[in-house]
This record gives structure tokens, C-alpha cells and sequence, in this order.
């Protein structure tokens, strides 16, 4: 299944737009140098590269758990800085890849309604929430379930309805595909298919990449070394090999 077309509106300011951004822990090491990336609204970019590329850390500015050495991130126009921070963790969704890091009330429904109730969203508006969200991850049977009962697969789908819930402004996914069996990897495809929510997806999982997202980019050492449509960067050899990215033994590009 190719990623189909998703309308792009760039008349609004992008969904994500880091400029320069540099960052050192405090033990010295400099993890990002000088990153540049602009994703448009209702984009779905994977980002790629290998362990210690710097993608959590990168992924850690943009809901301000870490503050930029040097540089700037702002999200849907609104700088990533200490007075927006309650709205910049509204806007940015990140679904764990642990699904454990989300999931902790007695039932699916209570979870999917801790985030927007967080945010203010009471009564009536918060019921409707839920409902949609559950819904669009094709879980609404299953509100009154316990998440300690359900599939990893259906547990992945409540984390996603979680942020959903709370209309982030962009998705971001931690390797949304691990510890997933065949048929559950489908099912959870299907879902962010059919989602019209800009989307950044880390993951090693190439082929993954390929079926969600019609552009990447490859974060290594701490820089973007590419930025193009999927399938050319995944059928460039050299590229893959330097950068340490493998596609699964006897996959081919179609």
C-alpha cells in the first residue's frame, strides 16, 4: 500500500519549523549541530537514521523537555519557549513507543479523557472527544475495557487515541511499528492512512516508512544528511550504508 496524496496548505504557518538548532548535555556531548527542518501542515515525514543519531533529542525540543543550546523550534507559529509550553504539549502528540508510558487508568475511555480533561475540556465536549478519538482508532468497543486486557496492538491504537484526543497541532511517533505481529503492524497502518493529521514518524523500520510517509529525512550525528521523497532515498545504496539503514533481507522496491 503507497501513501496516498495529503493536501498540503502552505498559506499557514508549517506544523514544525526548527531552525539552527544546536544542543550539548551537560556532560559535553553535542548531540545536535545547527538542525534545519520544516514540515507542512498535513505532511507525514519519517525521520530516520541510526541509535545515537540524535532523533529523541531532537524529538525532546519540540515540547520544550529540552531547551535549545542555540536555535529556534515553533509549532504551528508558536515559539517552543517557557511562557507556551502548556499549549506547545497540547499541539505536539508524541505516542510512545512503550505503550506502558501512556496507558494507566482502569479503563481505555479514562485514559483517552486524562489529556484533555488536563487541558480544560469538561462535560459534554470531553464525552464527544473520546468517542471521536476512539473511533478513529477503531476502538470505541472498547472504552470500558481495561488496557492491562487488551492486544498490543489495541493497546498501541488507545495510546494513539490519547493524543488524538487532545487535537494536537502534530503527531509524533516513536517507532510505532515495534514488538507488533504482522496483523496488528496492518491495522495500526490503516488507521494512521486514514488520519489527516501532519505526522513525524521515528522509526528504524524502512519498509514502514515507505507504506506512511511519501518523505524523510535522515538525521546522523547530530545533523540532517537527507531530506527527499521515501522511495529515492531508500533505493540510494550508498546512502543507506553510510548512515547505517538497512532494508529487511530480500525486500525490493517496487
Amino acid at each position: 500500500m503507497r501513501p496516498c496524496a495529503v493536501p498540503v496548505d502552505r498559506t499557514l504557518a508549517p506544523s514544525l519549523a526548527v531552525s539552527g538548532l544546536a544542543f550539548a548535555y551537560p556532560d559535553g556531548h553535542q548531540a545536535l549541530y545547527g538542525v534545519d527542518l520544516r514540515i507542512e501542515r498535513g505532511e507525514r515525514v519519517a525521520l530516520l537514521g541510526p541509535n545515537g543519531a540524535g532523533k529523541t533529542t531532537l524529538v525532546l525540543h519540540l515540547n520544550g523537555i529540552l531547551t535549545a543550546g542555540h536555535g529556534s523550534v515553533a509549532v504551528g507559529g508558536l515559539p517552543v519557549a517557557r511562557e507556551n509550553l502548556r499549549e506547545i504539549r497540547r499541539r505536539v502528540g508524541i505516542v510512545f513507543q512503550d505503550p506502558d508510558d501512556q496507558l494507566f487508568m482502569p479503563t481505555v475511555a479514562e485514559d483517552v479523557a486524562f489529556g484533555p480533561a488536563n487541558f480544560g475540556v469538561t462535560g459534554d465536549a470531553l464525552a464527544a472527544r473520546v468517542r471521536t478519538a476512539l473511533d478513529r482508532v477503531g476502538m470505541a468497543e472498547h472504552a470500558d475495557r481495561s488496557p492491562l486486557h487488551l492486544s498490543g496492538g489495541q493497546r498501541r491504537r488507545v495510546s494513539l487515541a490519547t493524543v488524538l484526543a487532545c487535537e494536537p497541532e502534530i503527531l509524533v511517533l516513536d517507532e510505532p511499528s515495534s514488538n507488533l505481529d504482522p496483523v496488528a503492524r496492518r491495522e495500526l497502518a490503516e488507521v494512521l492512512l486514514g488520519l489527516d493529521a501532519t505526522m513525524l514518524m521515528v522509526t528504524h523500520d524502512l519498509p514502514y516508512a515507505l507504506q506512511l510517509c511519501p518523505r524523510s529525512i535522515v538525521l546522523d550525528d547530530g545533523e540532517v544528511v537527507a531530506d527527499g521523497p521515501t522511495r529515492e532515498l531508500l533505493a540510494d545504496p550508498e546512502l543507506l550504508r553510510r548512515h547505517r539503514l538497512e532494508l529487511p533481507f530480500g525486500f525490493h522496491l517496487a
